[in-house]
C-alpha cells in the first residue's frame, strides 16, 4: 500500500503539471493571445520536469497512471502501491483543474459571452479545451478530420516512446543515461518532443490522469457532453486507454527483452 508521503508526492506533482500546462491553454485560449505549439510543448515539457524535481523526494514521481501501471508490468514497482499512487494521481489533476476554473471562471464567462458560447453546448468546445483533449486538436482547423482509431494510435505510440525514455533513462545499466540529476530534465524534453509531434492529432495528453480527472471537472462545472471528446467511449478508449495500453507494452517489451540485453551487455 502507498503511504502518505508517496499519495503526497503523486497527488502535487500531478497538480503541478495540470496547472501549469493547463493554464498555459486557458491563458492562450482566454486572452487573445494563443502560443505556438512549440511554446505550448515547451511549457508541457519545463512542467513535468519540475513536478518531477519537486516531489521524487515524496514518492518515485510518476504522476500518470501511464508510467506507474507499465513499472508495475516492468517489475520496477510493487503492485501493492498503485491503487493509492493512481488515486492520488486522479485527485492532484482534479484539483489543479478545479483551482484553474475558479481563478480564472470571470474570464471564462466574459470569453463566452463575447463570443456567443453556450455553455454545453458544442460551440464551448473552443473553451472546454482548456482542460481535455480532443481529437482532432480543435486549433488545428476545420479542414483537419481524425477517426477514433487515429487518436487511440496518436496516445498509443507517443505513450510509448515516452515510457521507452522513462525506462531507459533510469535503467541502472544504461551507461549513456544522463544520472538523477539530469534524468527529469530529459524526460521534460522527451514530453516536449512528444506533443511537438502528435499535438496536432490528438493534443498529446499520454496521461490518464491528466486528461480524464480535469474533463470530468469540466463535464460537471457546466461543459456536460462538450468536454467529451468522441463521447464517452471515444474520451476513455483513446485518452485513458490508448496511454495505458502504450505504456504497458513498451514495459513488457523491457521487460522480456530490453532488460535482457542491457544486462547481459553489462
Amino acid at each position: 500500500m502507498a503511504k502518505f508521503h508517496d499519495f503526497l508526492g503523486e497527488m502535487l506533482g500531478t497538480a503541478i503539471i495540470v496547472l501549469f500546462g493547463c493554464g498555459s491553454i486557458t491563458v492562450s485560449v482566454l486572452f487573445g493571445n494563443p502560443l505556438s505549439l512549440v511554446e505550448i510543448c515547451l511549457i508541457w515539457g519545463i512542467a513535468v520536469s519540475l513536478a518531477i524535481y519537486s516531489t521524487r523526494f515524496l514518492s518515485c514521481a510518476h504522476l500518470n497512471p501511464a508510467v506507474t501501471i507499465a513499472l508495475v508490468l516492468g517489475g520496477r514497482m510493487p503492485s501493492k502501491k498503485l491503487p493509492g499512487y493512481i488515486l492520488a494521481q486522479f485527485v492532484g489533476a482534479f484539483l489543479a483543474a478545479a483551482l484553474l476554473y475558479f481563478v480564472f471562471r470571470d474570464s471564462i464567462a466574459t470569453y463566452e459571452s463575447l463570443h456567443h458560447i453556450i455553455r454545453g453546448s458544442p460551440e464551448s468546445v473552443k473553451t472546454a479545451m482548456m482542460f481535455g483533449e480532443f481529437y482532432p486538436n480543435p486549433s488545428a482547423g476545420e479542414a483537419v478530420r481524425v477517426s477514433m482509431f487515429t487518436g487511440f494510435l496518436a496516445e498509443f505510440l507517443g505513450t510509448a516512446i515516452l515510457l521507452f525514455f522513462v525506462l531507459i533513462l533510469t535503467h541502472d545499466c544504461n551507461i549513456g543515461s544522463p544520472g538523477d540529476q539530469l534524468t527529469p530534465f530529459f524526460i521534460g524534453l522527451a514530453v516536449s518532443i512528444n506533443i511537438l509531434l502528435f499535438g496536432f492529432i490528438s493534443q498529446a495528453g499520454f496521461n490518464p490522469a491528466r486528461d480524464l480527472a480535469p474533463r470530468l471537472f469540466a463535464y460537471m462545472a457546466g461543459w456536460g457532453d462538450a468536454a467529451l471528446a468522441g463521447g464517452m467511449v471515444g474520451s476513455i478508449l483513446v485518452y485513458v486507454i490508448g496511454p495505458i495500453t502504450g505504456g504497458a507494452f513498451t514495459a513488457l517489451m523491457f521487460r522480456f527483452f530490453i532488460d535482457k540485453m542491457l544486462l547481459d551487455k553489462s
